[in-house]
């Protein structure tokens, strides 16, 4: 049986992304059926694209477009927070919290350790399961099963980009991040960054030792990528090459664990990316090593 999934926020161009993938089967288990066009007025990259995406949603997959977040919770089985401001997914999530429905709340989870923890407390409060994540944590490279030992750091590029009114690395940052937290795991201690008119360069620190860096590119090509240092080689890893999309295997990881009341990243990681975004935000305004709070 195919699962109704209902998106809450129409403003960004992961909603036909998803569309393309579930609604013409590429992944099968869910498609998307309705969806409410919320927006921040005061982004005008939410502003200026929600009517075009809700036209296109409509016009191309017949996805019903109705009035309040509680309506979409109410006729979905599973429901998408799309929106594309991260300050909206707090007040978004409770009002459909007490429908019960799993929960997708696409990148950024919240841009404040306040908000994310109270989603993550509200979840707990009415047995929700809630998953969110970067599709980069699924390039399938930086899993890979061979044996070239433990791994003791790796190097991340890719696009920097900034978008006020979200927090600094919350709007492109987070990917990069996302890609080194899912490859080490929890456990980031500091971070420290020196910014520059062409880069942005992050250093984390793990309580066991081990490192990361991220190298967020202004000026340069538009691609994701990584250096895994492991204890036998090193490997790079090029997110374009793969062979499956990480989007197509976020969305499969979604309707394999979330339907059976699981979330694929455990909420405390998540947590922890949200902490380490924010300490990386204050390491940018003062050029000082921040803890990880």
């Amino acid at each position: 049986m195919s699962l109704r999934i209902g998106l809450i926020g129409l403003d960004t161009s992961h909603v036909m992304s998803f569309a393309e993938i579930l609604n013409k089967g590429q992944v099968p288990g869910g498609q998307i059926v309705c969806g409410v066009p919320a927006a921040s007025p005061d982004m005008p990259v939410s502003i200026n694209r929600v009517a075009g995406f809700t036209k296109r949603l409509q016009d191309e997959y017949g996805v019903a477009i109705l009035d309040s977040p509680a309506a979409v919770a109410a006729q979905a089985d599973l429901v998408f927070i799309t929106a594309v401001d991260g300050r909206a997914h707090r007040r978004q999530f409770a009002e459909i919290a007490k429908f019960k429905k799993p929960v997708f709340i696409d990148k950024p989870f919240a841009v404040t350790v306040a908000d994310a923890q109270a989603i993550a407390d509200l979840a707990a409060e009415h047995n929700v399961p809630v998953v969110s994540c970067s599709g980069l944590r699924y390039v399938e490279a930086l899993r890979t099963t061979a044996d070239h030992g433990r791994i003791l750091g790796l190097d991340v590029y890719g696009p920097l980009d900034f978008q006020p009114p979200t927090p600094g690395y919350f709007w492109y940052g987070i990917h990069g991040i996302e890609m080194i937290v899912a490859t080490l795991g929890v456990g980031c201690r500091r971070v420290h960054v020196t910014a520059t008119d062409d880069y942005d360069l992050v250093t984390f620190a793990w309580s066991d030792g081990r490192s990361a860096f991220y190298r967020g590119l202004r000026k340069a090509h538009w691609q994701f990528g990584a250096v895994v240092h492991h204890q036998k080689t090193s490997r790079q890893v090029d997110a374009a090459a793969a062979k499956r999309s990480p989007t197509v295997c976020m969305l499969e990881a979604i309707l394999r664990t979330l339907p059976a009341g699981k979330s694929d990243v455990p909420v405390a990681e998540t947590l922890e990316i949200v902490r380490i975004i924010c300490a990386a935000n204050q390491s940018r305004e003062t050029g000082q090593p921040v803890a990880v709070g």
